[in-house]
C-alpha cells in the first residue's frame, strides 16, 4: 500500500497527496506554536482539512470547568491553520459524567470564542441521553460516531450538520482491521449523510498494526471519491 505515496517531501506533504484530511492527535498532549500550524498548512494542497484535538488539560484535568484562558491559548495557536482548520475534536474521559450546567457553560464559552466546527466524543453513558443530545444540538456540536460504541447498542446524537466517524478497530481496539462488509456499511452511512447535506469526516484509528491506511484506501475506493477521510 505504501507505494501509492510520493517519495519526496515531509510525511504530512506525502500523506496529503493521497488523503483529504488528517486528525491531529498530538495537540491533545502538548502545545504547538502558531508557526508549526502555519508550516503544516503551507505543506498541504488547497482543500485539505485538519481536525485538531482539544488539549486533555481542558477535557481531562479541568473537566470542562474554568477553561476559558486555556481554550483561548489553544485557539491562538490552532487558528494559524487558517481556512484549512476544518474541525475541533473534544474527546471526554470515560469518567466524566454529564453535568448539564457545566457542559452548557463550556459549550457557550467555546461558541463565544470560535465558530469552527466542533465535534464531541463522550465516553460516559450519561452523555448518550436525550438531554445530552439536546444540549449538543443547541450548541451546534455534533456527537462522534465511534466504533466500538462507548455504550453498546446506543447511537450517539448531537447536531446533524456533521457526521464524524472514528473507527478504533474491533474486536481488538487500535489493532484490528475492518472487513469489507463493515466498510460497505460505513460507505452507505457516509453516502446517506452526504445526500442529507451533512459534512462527513471518517478517521481510522486502528494504527497499532498498520491497518488504518489500507482500510481508509478501501473505503475511498468504495465511495469512488475522497471524503474527509484519514488514517491517523
Amino acid at each position: 500500500m505504501t507505494d501509492i505515496f510520493p517519495t519526496e517531501g515531509s510525511h504530512l506533504k506525502r500523506y496529503a497527496q493521497v488523503f483529504s484530511a488528517v486528525e491531529v492527535n498530538s495537540s491533545f498532549y502538548r502545545t504547538h506554536q502558531p508557526k508549526t500550524y502555519e508550516r503544516w498548512a503551507a505543506s498541504v494542497p488547497d482543500g485539505f482539512q485538519f481536525s485538531v484535538k482539544i488539549p486533555r488539560t481542558i477535557s481531562h484535568t479541568l473537566r470542562l470547568r474554568n477553561a476559558d484562558s486555556t481554550m483561548r491559548a489553544f485557539l491562538d495557536g490552532v487558528t494559524a491553520l487558517g481556512e484549512k482548520l476544518g474541525c475541533l475534536l473534544l474527546q471526554l474521559p470515560p469518567s466524566l459524567a454529564l453535568n448539564p450546567p457545566a457542559a452548557n457553560d463550556f459549550f457557550t464559552m467555546l461558541r463565544r470564542l470560535t465558530n469552527v466546527r466542533v465535534v464531541c466524543e463522550p465516553r460516559h453513558e450519561s452523555w448518550f441521553t436525550p438531554a445530552s443530545a439536546a444540549l449538543m444540538t443547541s450548541a451546534g456540536i455534533a456527537c462522534v460516531r465511534a466504533h466500538p460504541l462507548p455504550v453498546p447498542n446506543v447511537e450517539p446524537a448531537g447536531h446533524l450538520d456533521t457526521l464524524y466517524i472514528r473507527l478504533h478497530g474491533a474486536p481488538k481496539t487500535y489493532y484490528s482491521a475492518y472487513d469489507e462488509v463493515f466498510l460497505d456499511a460505513v460507505a452507505l452511512k457516509i453516502t446517506d449523510a452526504h445526500r442529507a447535506g451533512s459534512e462527513v469526516w471518517c478517521i481510522f484509528d486502528n494504527t497499532a498494526r498498520g491497518e488504518a491506511i489500507p482500510n481508509a484506501l478501501s473505503l475511498m475506493k468504495l465511495l469512488g471519491a475522497a471524503p474527509q477521510c484519514a488514517a491517523m
